[in-house]
């Protein structure tokens, strides 16, 4: 079983910044691509941003320039760096895992999601 344990997140204001990280526990699972997804209620899960295996990275256009996603998908560590925070980054974040169970099988993890709030 793997299981993605969350830290960071919390209130700052806007002009702030926060990090946020996770670690992939469990044996047996290759991880190709990390990542960060976003959900306020009611509205779709949204990507954030993702690391690959590879280092390449991509990111929401929303949050271009102001977040930095890095970790090292081996070890399965991904962080999130969040500067300039505006409110409307204001979300539940989750941790998100896709790789290989066994070499084999393909599969995907979340984290439990952290609250981010920025106030005006």
């Amino acid at each position: 079983q793997v299981q993605l344990v969350q830290s960071g997140g919390g209130v700052v204001q806007a002009g702030g910044s926060l990090r946020l990280s996770c670690a992939a526990s469990g044996s047996a699972f290759t991880i190709n691509t990390m990542g960060w997804y976003r959900r306020a209620p009611a509205k779709q899960r949204e990507l954030v941003a993702s690391i690959t295996s590879g280092g390449s990275t991509n990111y929401a256009d929303s949050v271009k320039g102001r977040f930095t996603i890095s970790g090292d998908n081996a070890n399965g560590t991904v962080y999130l760096q969040m500067n300039n925070l505006k409110p409307e980054d204001t979300d539940v974040y989750y941790c998100h895992a896709e790789g290989l169970l066994f070499g084999i099988s393909p599969l995907d993890y979340w984290g439990r999601g952290t609250q981010v709030t920025v106030s005006s």
